[in-house]
């Protein structure tokens, strides 16, 4: 399943920052919630800063898949053959690639760092 990956979902985030987040600001409904209702994101304070950040740092085309593969729960094949690409080219539009020995681009990498601005770390 592609809908929880640590390398995305995951911050460590301060504990005044959580402290001012009530329940149901939460970005996902409870567990116990009827599956249907935990499909998709639910209002409250997080949902819309994570979509403001996806919004301000991300391509069109790396928004589409980002959402694609972590909330339409599709994999990167699926992907692949719905936007008509590779799926070598999701892979890179989510993940980056190699230039140089370095790591370049990349939806998850550019959300790390407007996460670093924003005094938030990945765990």
């Amino acid at each position: 399943m592609s809908g929880f990956n640590p390398d995305f979902w995951e911050t460590v985030v301060s504990e005044a920052h959580w402290e001012g987040l009530s329940t149901e600001d939460g970005l996902w409904p409870p567990r116990d919630a009827p599956s249907e209702s935990r499909a998709a994101p639910r209002p409250g304070k997080l949902w819309p800063a994570v979509q403001a950040l996806i919004e301000e740092v991300l391509t069109e085309r790396q928004r589409e898949v980002l959402s694609l593969y972590f909330l339409a729960d599709m994999n990167q094949r699926e992907i692949a053959a719905r936007l008509g690409i590779s799926q070598q080219a999701v892979s890179e539009h989510l993940y980056g690639k190699r230039r140089n020995g370095r790591s370049v681009g990349g939806a998850i990498q550019k959300l790390r760092r407007a996460c670093k601005k924003r005094g938030l770390e990945w765990a």
